[in-house]
């Protein structure tokens, strides 16, 4: 069964960091490209970061220089660090697990405000 649990999700104060966390279970995860994407509210869901097996990366234009997506394969976790971030962040964030077949998380709320 192919799990993906996001973690470290929360409120924070608009210039603050998180770090987001995506740990998978039951694919050939170093296979994958894993991204981060989210919805916000009346919003589509739009893809935020993206890392190849190979871990090119893709950013979002929004988030350039502020986000950084990594991967850690020995863990199975791929992670998005948020920093300067801003009210217009504020979204539910999901991983995705992209080769053969497409697997989403269950997401993780992210609500920057003061």
């Amino acid at each position: 069964q192919v799990q993906l649990v996001e973690s470290g999700g929360g409120l924070v104060q608009p210039g603050g960091s998180l770090r987001l966390s995506c740990q998978a279970s039951g694919i050939a995860f170093n296979l994958y490209i894993m991204s981060w994407y989210r919805q916000a509210p009346g919003k589509q869901r739009g893809l935020v970061a993206s890392i190849t097996s190979g871990a090119s990366t893709n950013y979002a234009d929004s988030v350039k220089g502020r986000f950084t997506i990594s991967r850690d394969n020995a863990k199975n976790t791929v992670y998005l660090q948020m920093n300067s971030l801003k009210p217009e962040d504020t979204a539910v964030y999901s991983c995705n697990a992209c080769w053969k077949k497409d697997y989403w998380g269950q997401g993780t709320q992210v609500t920057v405000s003061s």
